[in-house]
């Protein structure tokens, strides 16, 4: 009798902890979008469970033998492997295996940086997953709703959490800093919603208004609270299976038949501080690097130069920092930045400017990329300081990619337009807005009336 207590009860462990094992394991939708299944079309087949079939453990190592390794040992999400929506997601990436191969390489640079900050943090290591969800690793994801970077901030949460966007800087594309100002959020919101990450993760994508909204509801007709019996828009319904279904596959790629390329377990970069403005074309060649690598891991710059008034942090690669310290110590300070920015004023003309910085008129065109003599109040032309314009016209053209130009719109007024929603649906200011258009930061608009907006084009580098 002892021996069949025992056996009953060594049987019942066990198949917890095969459970346990199985159930280890997107904002935007996948980018392969195309390739993607077919939402359910109703909501109880979000909550319906599945069979399916557990994979085998996975021994334990006692170190981890690379950062795949290291990222399964910190796991710590909730499991829902049973969930309709999240096994319609790891069936996607079985029938898409090359899909994790191709975005994972497009972040390695980044991993163990993103990694190491969770586990300062103590957060979830599944949470280096979010960025397949929210831009497939792609630094210069830029979505129709403003959405920018791997953490695909929008403007205003972006400013909130410090990440400054000006005409030569996006911190929202700053993988840096935008790393640390979305744990901050991601942090913020797990306290706001009692420690439920589900409901963290919700909130990072849907505004913690809409989940607050839908936990209101739910809890006055006195219905369960929990991620999933919300009623929350479509997109957030799937978000969070998508990154649960990811947490899955990543615990046993082979069983999904998924063939991830190691990853080792050390930096590949690392933050290089500078206290003055430092030009990119500069900065690259006393890296070793080309303009394209630098700008890669450095996609936060939208010009030529870092800021003049910061930030100038680098992520450079590793085996290249010394590298750069070493040739930057011998650089003559004079030749850190080569250009400089002219604020267009009124009255101001093309001879004029050319005479005020001794440079040609010619060069003037050919460097700003001008076909006459027109110059706008308000815009900017590029300086180059040094004393070969024809040099400074040639790295003017290499760095066309971080120089991002205004790109000028004609909106036609509708019903319902004030120059408050105008700016910010186009990324401007009012002040802007009234100077391009002559108008008053009173001015009522009339649909159909046209106005000029000069906006600039993001790089999307999808």
């Amino acid at each position: 009798m002892k021996k069949m207590i025992g056996s009953i009860i060594l049987a019942i462990i066990a198949s917890q902890w095969l459970m346990g094992c199985s159930t280890t394991a997107q904002k935007a939708a996948y980018p392969d979008q195309h390739l993607a299944p077919a939402a359910p079309d109703h909501r109880a087949e979000t909550r319906r469970t599945s069979t399916r079939e557990i994979p085998p453990a996975t021994a334990v190592h006692s170190e981890p033998v690379d950062l795949w390794d290291r990222l399964r040992r910190g796991m710590d999400l909730p499991a829902a492997a049973d969930n309709a929506l999240v096994q319609q997601y790891v069936q996607w990436h079985r029938e898409n295996p090359s899909y994790l191969h191709r975005v994972t390489e497009r972040g390695e640079p980044f991993l163990y940086f993103i990694l190491d900050a969770l586990e300062q943090r103590n957060m979830p290591s599944e949470l280096l997953l979010l960025p397949i969800v929210e831009s497939a690793y792609q630094p210069f994801a830029y979505s129709h709703g403003r959405a920018a970077g791997l953490w695909q901030f929008i403007p205003s949460t972006g400013r909130h959490f410090g990440l400054h966007q000006t005409w030569w800087y996006d911190g929202r594309r700053d993988v840096y800093a935008s790393t640390q100002a979305a744990l901050d959020y991601l942090q913020q919101l797990h306290a706001r919603f009692d420690n439920d990450w589900l409901l963290a993760l919700a909130a990072y994508n849907a505004g913690q208004g809409t989940v607050h909204r839908a936990i209101t509801r739910n809890a006055e007709r006195g219905l369960t609270t929990d991620y999933w019996h919300l009623d929350l828009p479509r997109e957030t319904r799937h978000y969070v299976p998508k990154l649960l279904a990811l947490k899955i596959v990543m615990t046993q790629p082979e069983y999904y038949g998924i063939e991830l390329a190691p990853v080792s377990n050390s930096p590949q970069i690392t933050v290089v501080e500078l206290d003055f403005q430092l030009e990119l074309a500069v900065a690259a060649e006393l890296a070793g690097l080309e303009m394209d690598q630098l700008h890669q891991l450095n996609p936060g710059f939208n010009r030529w130069a870092t800021p003049p008034d910061g930030p100038h942090r680098l992520l450079l690669p590793i085996e290249h920092a010394n590298q750069f310290s070493q040739a930057l110590t011998e650089l003559d300070p004079n030749a850190r930045v080569s250009w400089q920015r002219h604020h267009i004023q009124q009255g101001d003309t093309l001879g004029g400017i050319s005479r005020q910085y001794q440079i040609s008129v010619a060069d003037l065109r050919r460097i700003n990329g001008l076909s006459g003599d027109r110059i706008r109040a308000g815009r900017y032309l590029l300086i180059p300081s040094q004393s070969d314009p024809a040099m400074a016209a040639r790295v003017a053209s290499a760095n066309r990619p971080l120089n991002i130009p205004a790109n000028r719109i004609t909106h036609v007024v509708r019903t319902g337009d004030n120059l408050w929603n105008l700016a910010r649906r186009h990324g401007v200011t009012v002040a802007d807005l009234t100077r391009w258009n002559n108008l008053r930061s009173d001015s009522i608009l009339r649909p159909g009336q046209r106005l000029v907006l000069y906006v600039d084009v993001v790089a999307q580098g999808r």
